[in-house]
């Protein structure tokens, strides 16, 4: 596990600030923790300002700002993911209903179209034609709402499909990267199992790291899941993972509560690693390759 950079850092840190902010000191603190300087720590804050990703009060302290984004709060919504996930309807056929999207030339997509496509767990099925089982939560007004915001251009359409030949059916389903995910899922659960148990054992300095980084690591995997049906992808797998992150994030939380106490910071949730720009960037580039399963 890399370490964050100062800018992620500053971000994810403050995103789990309750009502109050965190002092220019308690950033410093935190980023020696990952040998980030003073000086990097201050210069990234100023650009965070200047973006308004992050203000300033009186009392020299910060908080997220009003350019903080519809992308952020998608991943920081990352404990109710399993709850999104509703019942898949397939026909009489055993063809299911699909969410779909079309009219995307890749010459004319933006990054913040592709990111949403991504984070919404669609894939390209012909040219311009991206789908995902319409198992969501909510009706499919939800769903494109929820692409729209997300980057989305409202002159796209999206609509459900039904009712695809045997073959599309058959490529619609293998679109994604089943048995990995699946392999990920597993392996993510052993590390939070087995750091859950090492972290009382480590020094403060090294559980706060220890539980930042691979905190981090599980929320990005669940925040940025495509949220797929058990015919696709067994039932209960990605539920048992956002558990088991669930419990770490309250051992997490203990792992940083005195620093964050002793910096006068009211914290709702265990600080870690989002990497909100660093991780939607990676969603961005295999997004328009036709049939990539990533």
């Amino acid at each position: 596990m890399t370490a964050p950079s100062a800018k992620s850092l500053i971000l994810d840190l403050l995103s789990t600030v309750r009502r109050g902010a965190m002092p220019v000191r308690a950033l410093i603190a935190a980023g020696e923790l990952f040998h980030i300087t003073e000086n990097s720590v201050r210069v990234n804050l100023a650009r965070l300002c200047r973006a308004q990703r992050v203000r300033r009060d009186r009392r020299g302290t910060y908080r997220l700002g009003r350019g903080a984004s519809a992308v952020d709060q998608h991943l920081a919504g990352w404990r109710r993911a399993d709850h999104r996930l509703g019942a898949w309807r397939i026909d009489r056929d055993g063809r299911g209903s699909w969410v779909a999207v079309c009219g995307l030339d890749p010459r004319g997509v933006t990054r913040h179209e592709s990111q949403a496509l991504r984070l919404l767990g669609m894939r390209e099925l012909e040219v311009g034609l991206f789908v995902r089982p319409d198992n969501l939560t909510g009706d499919l007004a939800r769903t494109r709402e929820a692409l729209y915001t997300l980057g989305l251009s409202r002159r796209r359409p999206v609509f459900r499909l039904d009712a695809l030949d045997e073959q599309r059916e058959r490529q619609a389903r293998q679109l994604w990267r089943n048995d990995a995910l699946r392999e990920h899922y597993r392996d993510l659960q052993a590390r939070l199992r087995e750091s859950r148990a090492r972290l009382p054992q480590l020094s403060r300095d090294a559980s706060m790291a220890e539980s930042f980084l691979l905190g981090g690591q599980a929320i990005r995997t669940i925040a940025t899941d495509p949220l797929l049906p058990g015919p696709i992808v067994p039932e209960g797998e990605f539920a048992a993972l956002v558990e088991a992150t669930r419990r770490y994030d309250v051992v997490g939380r203990a792992c940083w509560s005195e620093f964050l106490s002793r910096h006068q910071v009211i914290h709702l949730h265990s600080p870690v690693d989002l990497r909100i720009d660093d991780a939607t960037r990676a969603l961005v580039a295999p997004a328009m390759n036709r049939g990539n399963a990533a």
